[in-house]
């Protein structure tokens, strides 16, 4: 057993061949004991950083959604700033007659439901800033009504809808005097006293005749739609839409009085109605 021993020590020392065998045998045993805990540290390494990933993904995806919010806000502000601008431009195309001033307002509330007791608008100008009793109120489009009731800072515009309304009007065309009434229904308008054999058309503007010096002549007030006979009656029924988009008004303009004749007669606060029994009057005559 012993010459075995040192014959074996002999040849392991001239070959190595057992060191050899004992150190891979040695480090094939630390691998196996080592090798599950580094598994472990990596997994626990990639949770982790795989965690604060998500919470950073998280945390932008929050700060995106919030850039998205903000931006959309300001997309729609934009957009509407923008037809604020277009509408704003429109109106400031309109050129008023002449000797007559133009003031811009806002509209700031409209009647309440359909019990109201007039079709009116109010404004956010008085008569401190030019919105007197009987003051034109228009469009570029046409005639919006004219101003009932003037406080320092606010007005109500009883709109040309409304059934109280009385307007002189002209055809365009044809130049066919009558009085033009509101109905109650913000899209449909009357025109009265208007002769069998008058040549009116439909499709045709009816503008302001400028009677009574309520409103400046020649504004457009609403387009011929129907035109009813009846065998009953002297007068043809016309039936018309205003142009100025009633439903849709958010700024109109304010035609102040030009100085004149009529200064000191509208100086005096008359009722729109009464003033449109001048019109009519004055219409028929």
């Amino acid at each position: 057993m012993l010459f075995a021993y040192l014959g074996l020590y002999t040849w392991n020392l001239r070959t190595g061949v057992l060191d050899n065998a004992a150190s891979h045998t040695g480090l094939e045993f630390a691998g196996a004991v080592l090798k599950p805990g580094e598994w472990v540290h990596r997994s626990a390494v990639d949770f982790w950083e795989q965690y604060l990933y998500l919470v950073d993904v998280r945390q932008q995806n929050e700060r995106l959604a919030a850039q998205v919010k903000d931006l959309s806000f300001e997309l729609a502000k934009a957009r509407e700033e923008q037809q604020e601008l277009l509408r704003l431009r429109a109106l400031n195309g309109f050129s008023a007659p002449a000797e007559w001033e133009r003031v811009g307002a806002r509209i700031i509330a409209q009647r309440l439901g359909s019990e109201a007791a007039l079709d009116s608008i109010m404004l956010n100008k008085g008569y401190l800033q030019g919105a007197g009793s009987n003051t034109p109120v228009v469009t570029h489009r046409g005639v919006v009504g004219r101003i009932m009731r003037a406080g320092p800072f606010t007005a109500t515009v009883q709109l040309i809808t409304d059934p109280a309304s009385r307007i002189a009007v002209l055809g365009s065309a044809s130049r066919t005097p009558g009085i033009l009434m509101g109905t109650g229904a913000r899209s449909e308008l009357v025109l009265r006293f208007v002769p069998l054999n008058a040549q009116l058309e439909e499709g045709e503007t009816l503008i302001t005749s400028g009677l009574a010096g309520a409103y400046p002549k020649g504004l457009p007030v609403a387009r011929i739609v129907r035109i009813e006979h009846s065998d009953i009656s002297l007068f043809q029924t016309v039936h018309a839409v205003p142009l100025a988009g009633i439903d849709r008004l958010e700024e109109v303009l304010l035609l102040q009085r030009p100085a004149g004749p009529h200064a000191a007669f509208h100086a005096v606060e008359t009722p729109p109605q009464a003033g449109a029994h001048t019109a009519h009057a004055n219409a028929t005559r």
